[in-house]
């Protein structure tokens, strides 16, 4: 075992027994699912940031600019970044004050318990799909520093990351989320100065990206209508498909107050486009420094292999590590307390607090492993996530948001608008390969919202 993945195992004993620690706390479902509504500016704000900044922002980021430029990255770390800044403004101290558990809940108060389990069974894949890009990443940052072929290590990860979140729950979670937060800003800023300093300055190293490579509207197309309605969808995906994830809203319920619960979204944003802009530069960088890789998913830790001497590395791929570990623990959780929470609890009677914990952590155990299935059969951790961002999530967005603002709708409009949007979605992007499936799941979720009302009062 060479030291590069000693020092990853080290690195995930001392984040297991950190989790476990804290675990100890944990006597009910709100403290499994919300670390028991105790979050401060720190916790809250470093664990919103690491639970969003995870292998897409990382490997999936610098993958998709070395093979297409920012046209392939688009909106990240823009989009999602925005998305953070969009919940602190104007969703996270509406939602706080309900005093909800998860996002489905928002939808049972709001329209009815149909449309409670409707967004449920919406939201699981989602964030089933987010965690696969973890797992997937993880894997590949297995693989690429040993001599583990690519599916071995995705199942190793796999096991890691699964006994890592049944541990914990959202507390866990949070503390984790300091130090590996901490870690992954530490591991990306001592990759910028090294390769600054090795083409010779800022300016040489700008010079090294190719220009037709810094436009966010190359298409490759001339029909200018057409390519604005592309860039819309590349937008709108990251934005309005994140803006009700989970993952991050559990976090603004954890908080101790709806100030903190709003600071800490808008800080984590600011964060976010701030550090994600490093793996987007490292690959366009890598792109002229390492041409025709096949897995251009790998640019990301070959650059710092190239640079960085074998201790500065070892913390740069715990770095890594640590964008996974904080992201991956968050979607298993959001996908545990979607299916215990909303479906399956309401289903029971009389059922006990002990109980309820063992459902939440039973359903860890169950969409890790769909996890895993995933991870090993997808084309890429980038494809991953856009699916994960757009799957089902136009509907929930549309309701959430007239929800919120209005009083306009019903059990019926409601459910109707989620089927129809995740339908259109579904069939456009899988069977249509339609390039504007999202922009138009939107349309069609919209107006299928408003037409039903109005038939139904």
């Amino acid at each position: 075992m060479n030291a590069l993945l000693i020092g990853i195992f080290v690195y995930i004993v001392l984040q297991l027994a950190i989790g476990f620690i804290i675990s100890r706390r944990i006597k009910n479902e709100t403290d499994y699912l919300l670390g028991g509504r105790s979050l401060g500016y720190p916790l809250a704000t470093f664990s919103i940031f690491a639970t969003w900044f995870g292998a897409e922002s990382c490997i999936g980021t610098a993958g998709a600019a070395y093979s297409s430029g920012l046209a392939g990255v688009r909106a990240d770390p823009f989009g999602y970044g925005i998305c953070l800044i969009l919940v602190g403004l104007l969703i996270a101290v509406p939602l706080y004050k309900m005093k909800l558990t998860t996002v489905a809940d928002f939808f049972r108060i709001r329209y009815s318990a149909k449309a409670e389990r409707v967004t449920a069974v919406l939201m699981i894949p989602t964030s089933l799909l987010w965690a696969a890009a973890q797992i997937r990443a993880f894997g590949l940052i297995l693989s690429s520093t040993s001599d583990l072929n690519i599916t071995l290590a995705i199942s190793i990860s796999a096991f890691v990351v699964i006994v890592y979140t049944v541990f914990g729950g959202l507390l866990a979670d949070a503390w984790t989320d300091i130090i590996q937060g901490s870690i992954l800003i530490i591991g990306l800023l001592i990759l910028v100065p090294v390769i600054v300093i090795h083409f010779g300055g800022i300016e040489e190293t700008i010079k090294i990206v190719d220009k037709e490579r810094l436009s966010f509207m190359n298409y490759g197309g001339s029909n200018f209508f057409h390519n604005t309605l592309l860039f819309l969808e590349s937008w709108s995906i990251p934005i309005c498909g994140s803006l009700v994830a989970q993952e991050a809203i559990s976090r603004v319920l954890a908080s101790k107050n709806q100030k903190v619960a709003k600071r800490s979204a808008l800080a984590a944003g600011s964060f976010y486009i701030m550090i994600g802009f490093i793996p987007l530069s490292i690959g366009l960088i890598g792109y002229n420094l390492f041409p025709g890789l096949s897995n251009e998913e790998q640019v990301l830790s070959l650059v710092a292999q190239k640079f960085l001497p074998s201790f500065l590395y070892i913390v740069f791929i715990g770095a890594l590590v640590s964008a996974i570990l904080s992201t991956v623990d968050s979607s298993l959780l959001a996908c545990s307390a979607l299916l215990s929470h909303n479906l399956v609890i309401p289903a029971k009677k009389n059922i006990t607090e002990k109980g309820k914990l063992f459902l939440e952590r039973s359903g860890v155990v169950i969409m890790g492993v769909l996890a895993f299935v995933l991870a090993v059969y997808a084309e890429g951790v980038y494809q991953l996530v856009k699916d994960a961002s757009a799957f089902g999530s136009s509907g929930i967005f549309i309701l959430m948001i007239i929800g919120i603002f209005t009083k306009y709708g019903n059990s019926v409009s409601a459910v109707s608008a989620l089927i129809a949007g995740a339908s259109t979605w579904i069939i456009g992007h899988y069977i249509l390969e339609n390039e504007l499936s999202y922009v138009l799941s939107l349309s069609v979720s919209a107006i299928t919202f408003w037409v039903v009302y109005k038939l139904t009062t």
